[in-house]
């Protein structure tokens, strides 16, 4: 487990952050104001490391709850039946609406994150300072301010755009071409900046770099439809040498994997129920219900998706965990008010109680769940962003190298399962691809995105209420409408 640093970070609204990974350790450093800060290279240091803090904050994960599985076929509400019904089962159902719990939260903790970002873009360049240093240092955050406006452009389209430590009032949203304009400067300059991988010392380990800066390029001309650029972006990837898939598929996401081999970016944390300590509450949201008592239990894998494996598929068991297994020496008994299995009016089973085995740590407690890294780019993703872009650009050969590595680490092994994929047929190897991200990718927050950006949402989701012309963004949080005073419009049939 890497070791968490503290740090004192004041900028705008936020009066005491503190961070994620061994590299922001720092003592708290007293009072500090805006007016004054950062101005010296310790305090670029610290700037920028209190962007990263972002990365933990539970509102950051999408509102505290992962609400774009459960809008998904793979997740249902989960917890108990009564726990938070009235506010997240209207995203299982596609009932909610503007003033829906949870909006406002990931709205406000995104631009709250993109103030970070900007204190260190505008202010560190001032400061007289090692110059590489303090590119690094501006690539980071610009970096991690992409990282933002691509949740933000994907969840609600056009956005305001804030690039400035002081703002005007009355910020329009701004169209969703000039947001990935951007988004796509800030990774230009990033990858021109950041190091490699291995090119960080251990205690910085975790730091932005240009094999995440180019993963992020292809997911984002992905989520456009730029299949030449996605697959240049995943090549470089691939051709760095600097990552590989996990011999062992549960430690792709699992402790034995943190800031691994196939960790291309991720958020990480400490075993603390608390932020200001080091730990993130998103694992602890999902984590078991009951005995051990590890969370929440929310975002309970659904039986469409587990019966949606081929058959044997280890990502099963690797992905969800049933009542009755035994994790790391710990058996799994679950919430006693929560019905084993759930049953319609014709008597078929409709929802079990089960669990994500990706948030899983290993403990029998609470803060150990708050230990939780979690992955936002895994080389396995690079690989089948390749495979889907060298796939659209007519080279099926290269597409299926790149998917049948995923499907070869996923076997284990085992020659009876899994076999390779040799379809050539761009439509049918189009489909095999989006259905092997699922699973390989399951309850990582990617199966609504992906059903969206491939127009398969409405032919999916539609039994669960998705409408094609609505559902694709969210709205606009009624919060924030009021508060602008009708300077921001609400999205299409909200």
């Amino acid at each position: 487990m890497k070791t968490l640093y503290k740090i004192l970070f004041i900028i705008l609204f936020v009066s005491l952050i503190t961070s994620c990974n061994k590299f922001l350790d720092k003592q708290l450093q007293g009072t500090l104001t805006q007016a004054f800060f950062p101005a010296t290279p310790s305090d670029a240091l610290l700037a920028t490391n209190g962007a990263y803090f972002t990365l933990r904050d539970w509102y950051f994960h999408f509102g505290g709850y992962p609400i774009l599985d459960i809008m998904s076929d793979d997740a249902n509400k989960g917890s108990n039946p009564d726990d938070q019904s009235t506010n997240l089962i209207p995203y299982n159902n596609f009932t909610f609406t503007p003033s829906q719990d949870g909006l406002d939260r990931w709205w406000a903790s995104l631009y709250q994150g993109i103030k970070r970002c900007n204190v260190v873009i505008e202010k560190v360049p001032l400061i007289t300072m090692d110059a590489t240093l303090q590119n690094r240092y501006v690539a980071e955050a610009k970096f991690i301010r992409a990282l933002i406006y691509f949740d933000l452009v994907r969840a609600w389209g056009a956005v305001p755009i804030v690039t400035t430590t002081t703002p005007q009032l009355g910020l329009t949203r701004s169209p969703k071409e000039t947001v990935y304009a951007l988004i796509l400067s800030d990774l230009n300059f990033a990858l021109n900046n950041l190091p490699e991988k291995n090119q960080y010392n251990s205690i910085d380990m975790g730091r932005a770099t240009k094999g995440a800066t180019r993963a992020l390029l292809a997911r984002v001309y992905l989520f456009q439809g730029d299949f030449v650029n996605t697959e240049k972006y995943t090549l470089d990837v691939i051709n760095s040498s600097q990552y590989s898939l996990e011999p062992n598929f549960i430690d792709a996401n699992g402790v034995n994997g943190n800031n691994g081999v196939e960790s291309v970016f991720e958020a990480s944390a400490l075993p603390y129920d608390d932020t200001g300590k080091g730990g993130d509450q998103f694992g602890n949201t999902q984590g078991v219900r009951g005995s051990p008592n590890r969370g929440w239990g929310f975002n309970r894998p659904t039986l469409n998706l587990r019966y949606s494996f081929e058959p044997g598929d280890p990502r099963v068991v690797g992905t969800i965990i049933d009542l009755g297994q035994v994790i790391d020496g710990v058996l799994i008994n679950g919430d006693p008010i929560t019905p084993d299995s759930t049953m319609n009016a014709q008597g078929v089973v409709v929802e079990r109680e089960c669990y994500s085995r990706k948030v899983w740590t290993p403990g029998t407690d609470v803060p150990t769940q708050w230990g939780y890294h979690r992955r936002l780019i895994r080389y396995a993703d690079v690989l089948l962003m390749a495979a889907e872009a060298s796939n659209e650009n007519n080279k099926p050969t290269q597409a299926l190298q790149y998917l049948n590595m995923v499907r070869a680490r996923a076997r284990g092994g085992n020659s009876n399962i899994l076999p390779d994929i040799i379809v050539t047929d761009q439509t049918q190897l189009r489909a095999i691809i989006l259905n092997e991200r699922r699973h390989e990718l399951a309850l990582e927050n990617f199966r609504f995105w992906d059903l969206v950006r491939t127009n398969n949402a409405a032919t999916v989701l539609g039994p669960y209420g998705f409408i094609k012309g609505k559902h694709e963004l969210l709205p606009i949080p009624q919060s924030e409408i009021d508060i602008s005073q009708g300077t921001l419009t609400q999205n299409a049939n909200w």
